[in-house]
């Protein structure tokens, strides 16, 4: 007989689902099949394939409610922002279906002949997706694996596996060979390891921690596989004091405590100008106040539960010891209201004015924890967002043109925006600097990362 996980729901704590614990045997027969169906669906004609993704795309926009709450019932987010990540989801599909065959090679003028380049897929790859975004972050993966001829394997997070699962289902309906994409649940230990060291896994992309992503490089190392790596972050939010002020606090909330905080691109550390730190604080204190928590399935819920009781405990554990286990707690300026009773809540909370130098600006929390540090100058500015191994994501707030143009290029992110939080668009690549990460997901770029190219030169001499 076969263990199981139980799934649970965070915000009930609930029973939801009793779900396989695969092992190695499971995980080989998954590589297999996907190797054996990859003759067939790299031989069909570029337009078969996008219309096979395009029906898959229309499957997932017809179940987008089933969908949405199933992520809601296993991670705990908002309604609200599952709906949009379920259309996202679709969206990127559409989008790589649209990529098909728009994925080009080159002629390349050379002497004595004709020179082309091919996009060659590459085979069978891995997907290993995280927790926080499960069926958003699998679909990064698998619109573009797909559109560039591969077969794909996804291992979930063994917590929150019940939207991939699905998704895979909905693939089979819209017609996707069998093999094509595959889920094989069970732990990261012996699924996803199998996964990285298989010999006929061409390659893998990774999301998840730093600390994971590196063992993922390691074993990969084994047997020369391509690897794409999105990890951790400690992204800022900058704000000078030309800046709209009362925008920029109201958007702070959003951009640390949205999925509970439990986003890799959460702006955790806010930088504020010395001169604007009180006004900044004062709309900010309205802001978090605003910030409602609760059932996760009221449209007018904006923050649920943390993902389980041992993630909470580690969050807790950022206050209790935030300046470092010698110091004792931070700090604490504000914090909201969460329900009484079952479910794993944490209060959204801001920690202000903060020291750089204490663990929790430093270390990613992965909750709904903000750290305001306050600066002085521009260089300070650009010298405070860079202090951290993470490069991934951050915000500039200014109305100086020229000025954000300097931030943007001296802050070392792979995914910057000014005046705004957002990070992820389906048409535009996301990835990270240093030790967030590398290769490139969303967008055209992300093609690249799932293609080889192949060379041929022909001559013309007689």
């Amino acid at each position: 007989m076969t263990d199981t996980t139980t799934i649970i729901n965070p915000a009930t704590e609930a029973v939801l689902a009793e779900v396989p614990i695969c092992g190695t045997e499971e995980t080989d027969a998954a590589v297999a099949r996907a190797k054996a169906v990859l003759p067939v669906w790299q031989a069909m004609a570029p337009a078969d394939r996008a219309r096979l993704l395009r029906r898959f795309a229309a499957q997932v926009e017809d179940h987008l409610e089933e969908l949405a709450q199933l992520e809601t019932a296993n991670v705990g987010k908002p309604i609200s922002e599952s709906r949009d990540e379920v259309g996202m989801v679709a969206e990127v599909l559409y989008f790589y279906a649209g990529a098909v065959d728009k994925h080009r090679g080159a002629t390349v003028p050379v002497a004595g002949g004709v020179d082309m380049t091919f996009h060659e897929p590459l085979g069978v790859v891995g997907a290993i997706v995280p927790w926080n975004f499960p069926i958003a972050i699998a679909s990064w993966k698998v619109g573009p694996a797909l559109a560039t001829g591969n077969a794909i394997v996804i291992k979930p997070a063994e917590i929150t596996p019940l939207t991939a699962l699905r998704l895979a289902q909905l693939g089979l309906d819209a017609g996707l060979p069998d093999g094509v994409l595959q889920v094989v649940t069970g732990k990261g230990s012996v699924v996803g390891t199998r996964l990285v060291e298989h010999p006929d896994v061409a390659k893998v992309a990774f999301t998840g921690s730093t600390e994971v992503g590196r063992e993922v490089m390691a074993r990969a190392s084994g047997t020369i596989k391509r690897v794409t790596l999105e990890l951790g972050g400690k992204s800022a939010s900058v704000v000078f004091d030309d800046s709209d002020v009362a925008a920029a606090a109201a958007a702070a909330p959003g951009g640390v405590f949205a999925n509970a905080g439990q986003d890799c691109c959460a702006r955790s550390r806010v930088l504020v100008q010395r001169s604007v730190l009180e006004e900044f604080l004062e709309h900010l204190d309205d802001a978090v106040a605003a910030w409602t928590v609760g059932d996760p399935t009221d449209p007018a819920i904006k923050m649920g539960p943390l993902v389980t009781a041992a993630h909470r405990s580690v969050v807790t554990g950022f206050l209790a010891e935030g300046m470092g286990p010698e110091a004792g707690p931070v700090p604490v300026r504000t914090t909201g209201v969460v329900p009484a009773g079952p479910g794993f809540w944490f209060a959204p909370t801001v920690v202000a004015p903060a020291d750089p130098a204490w663990r929790m600006a430093r270390e990613e929390i992965f909750g709904p924890v903000m750290a305001v540090i306050p600066f002085d100058d521009e260089a300070e500015a650009v010298r405070l967002a860079n202090d951290t191994p993470y490069g991934l994501s951050g915000s500039i707030w200014t109305r100086d043109s020229a000025r954000s143009l300097r931030m943007a290029r001296a802050v070392q992110a792979g995914n910057l925006s000014v005046n705004s939080n957002s990070s992820v668009r389906v048409q535009t690549s996301f990835g990270g600097m240093k030790q967030s990460g590398f290769g490139r997901e969303l967008g055209l770029e992300a093609l690249a990362s799932y293609s080889d190219v192949k060379n041929v030169f022909i001559s013309t001499l007689g």
